[in-house]
C-alpha cells in the first residue's frame, strides 16, 4: 500500500476547504427537501390530488436517504467522496428539474421523492466521510459545522422558494432550484482525496496479480526442432488451462459461501441486538418519533392557510423557523452531552416527550404567532438527532455502535416515509388536521414513555447486580461524533 493511503489526518490546512465545500454541498442538496412544506400547498393546488398521496412526495425525500444510507456509505468507501458527490449533484439537480415537468403526483414521487432523496443520501455520506478523513482532533467541530448546512439550507430555501413561486411559478422555482443544485459538482471539485478508495486499491491489486501470473506462465523460449516436443507442450498448456478453470470455479464457490456466511452472521448479530430490551425500545421510540414529528414539516403551512390564520405564505415561513431552531437544537443538545452528569437516554426521552406535548397543542392553537412558537419548539427538539449516537453507545457499547446505528436509521427512514402520508389520509377521511396531530403526538408520547420505562428498569437491574450507579459508557467521543 502506498504512503498516500496511510497519510494522517492534517486537522487543518486543506481540511477547512473540505469543511466549506461539504457545508455548501449539504446546504445545496438539503435546502429544498428541508423546506418541502412550502412546495406542498402548491402541489395540492396544481394537481388536485389527495393530501395523503401528495404527502408521500415529501416523506420519501427524507426517508429514502436514511434507508439507503448503508448503500450510500458503501459507494463512498469504494469509489471515493469526489465521484460520489459529482454523481449525487447530477441526481439532485436532475430530480428537481424533472419535477418541474411533472404531469402528476406519481411522477413527483419518483423524480422528487426517490431521485432527490437518494442524491441527498449520497451527498451526506460523501461529505461526512471525507471530513472525517481530514480531521481527527477537531473532528467534532468540523462535523458540527458541515451538518448545520442542512438547517441553514432549510431556513434559506423556504424563503427563496416562496419568492421564486411568486415570481416564476412552481415550475420556474423548481428549475431554478435545480440549477442551484448543480453547484454541488463544483463543491466536489474541492474534495481532494486523502486516501485511495477501496475500488482503486482492488483494481490495482488485481492488475498486479494478473501481471504476476502472466510472468509465471511464460515458459523459456527453447528452439526444439522435434515436433513431438511441441505437441507435448501444447497438451501441457491445454491441461494447465483446464486446471485454471477448475480452480477459478472452486474460488467462485468459496466466495459465494463466504458471502453467505457473512450475511448469516450479520442477521444473527442483528437478532442479538434486538434482544436488548433498551435497544429495542430505542428503535420503537425512534419509529414512533419519526412517525409523528415529520408531520408538521409538511402540514403546518397548509394548516395555517386552511384555517385562515394567514393568507398565502409568510415572508419567513414556519418551516424556516423550524430549520433554524433545529440547527440551534443540534448545537445546544450536543453541548449538553459534554456535561459529565448528563444522561443521554433521559435527555433524549425529554425531547421525545416535549415533541409529543407540542404536537398535541397544535389543534388548539388558533393564531399564527402560536404556530411560530410551536415551530420553534418542534425544531429545537428535532435537534435530538445529535443525541442518538450517544444514546446508542450507552445502550450497546462502542464496539457495536455503527451496526446498531444503521438499524436505527432503517427504523427512522421507514417511519418518515409512512408518517406524513398517514396524516394526510386521516385529513382526507376527517377533513380536519386535528385527529392527525392528536395521532402524531400520541405516538411520540408513547414512544418516549416506553423508552423511559425500559431505561429505568434496566438501570435498576444494573444497580441491583453491581451495587453501583449506572454511568455513561462513552469512552471514545470521536467515534460517536463521527457516526453523528
Amino acid at each position: 500500500m502506498s504512503a498516500r493511503n496511510t497519510k494522517q489526518a492534517p486537522d487543518g490546512g486543506w481540511g477547512w476547504v473540505i469543511v466549506v465545500a461539504s457545508f455548501m454541498g449539504q446546504l445545496l442538496a438539503y435546502g429544498s427537501p428541508q423546506s418541502v412544506g412550502v412546495l406542498y400547498p402548491e402541489w395540492l393546488n396544481t394537481f388536485q390530488d389527495s393530501k395523503g398521496m401528495t404527502a408521500l412526495v415529501g416523506s420519501l425525500v427524507s426517508g429514502v436517504g436514511l434507508i439507503a444510507s448503508p448503500i450510500c456509505s458503501a459507494c463512498v468507501v469504494n469509489f471515493g467522496a469526489r465521484p460520489v458527490t459529482i454523481f449525487s449533484g447530477v441526481m439532485v439537480s436532475g430530480g428537481l428539474m424533472l419535477s418541474a415537468f411533472a404531469p402528476n403526483v406519481q411522477f413527483l414521487i419518483f423524480s422528487y421523492g426517490i431521485v432527490v432523496g437518494l442524491g441527498c443520501g449520497l451527498v451526506y455520506a460523501a461529505t461526512v466521510t471525507i471530513t472525517c478523513q481530514y480531521f481527527d482532533k477537531r473532528r467534532g467541530l468540523a462535523l458540527g459545522i458541515i451538518t448545520t448546512g442542512t438547517s441553514i439550507g432549510g431556513f434559506l430555501y423556504a424563503t427563496v422558494q416562496n419568492e421564486f413561486i411568486a415570481l416564476f411559478g412552481l415550475d420556474g422555482c423548481l428549475l431554478l432550484i435545480g440549477c442551484f443544485a448543480l453547484n454541488i459538482i463544483a463543491c466536489a471539485g474541492l474534495m481532494r482525496p486523502l486516501h485511495l478508495p477501496a475500488y482503486y486499491l482492488k483494481q490495482r491489486a488485481a492488475l498486479a496479480e494478473k501481471t504476476e501470473e502472466k510472468v509465471l506462465e511464460k515458459s523459456p523460449v527453447v528452439e526444439d526442432p522435434i515436433k513431438k516436443n511441441q505437441s507435448v507442450n501444447i497438451l501441457i498448456t491445454g491441461e494447465t488451462k483446464e486446471r485454471k478453470s477448475l480452480v477459478s470455479y472452486a474460488a467462485l464457490v468459496r466466495l459465494v459461501k463466504k458471502k453467505q456466511k457473512k450475511y448469516s452472521e450479520y442477521l444473527h448479530s442483528t437478532a442479538e441486538l434486538l434482544q436488548n430490551r433498551v435497544f429495542l425500545a430505542t428503535c420503537v421510540s425512534l419509529f414512533a418519533y419519526c412517525l409523528g414529528a415529520y408531520t408538521p414539516l409538511l402540514f403546518l403551512e397548509d394548516l395555517a392557510q386552511s384555517e385562515g390564520l394567514i393568507s398565502g405564505i409568510s415572508t419567513i415561513p414556519l418551516v424556516s423557523i423550524m430549520s433554524i431552531a433545529a440547527g440551534v437544537g443540534k448545537l445546544l443538545l450536543g453541548v449538553m452531552m459534554d456535561v459529565r452528569w448528563m444522561n443521554s437516554i433521559f435527555l433524549y426521552v425529554f425531547t421525545l416527550l416535549g415533541t409529543g406535548v407540542v404536537l398535541l397543542i397544535i389543534p388548539i392553537t388558533k393564531n399564527y404567532a402560536g404556530l411560530r412558537v410551536i415551530s420553534a419548539l418542534l425544531g429545537f427538539f428535532s435537534g435530538n438527532w445529535s443525541v442518538i449516537p450517544y444514546v446508542t453507545t450507552k445502550v450497546v457499547g462502542m464496539d457495536r455502535l455503527t451496526e446498531a446505528y444503521g438499524i436505527l436509521m432503517f427504523f427512522g427512514g421507514f417511519s418518515i416515509m409512512l408518517g406524513p402520508p398517514v396524516a394526510g389520509w386521516i385529513y382526507d377521511w376527517m377533513n380536519s388536521y386535528d385527529l392527525a396531530f392528536y395521532f402524531s403526538g400520541s405516538f411520540v408520547l408513547l414512544g418516549g414513555a416506553g423508552l423511559f420505562l425500559a431505561a429505568v428498569c434496566c438501570r435498576n437491574n444494573n444497580q441491583e447486580e453491581t451495587g453501583t450507579p449506572d454511568t455513561e459508557c462513552i469512552n471514545d467521543y470521536d467515534k460517536v461524533a463521527t457516526v453523528a
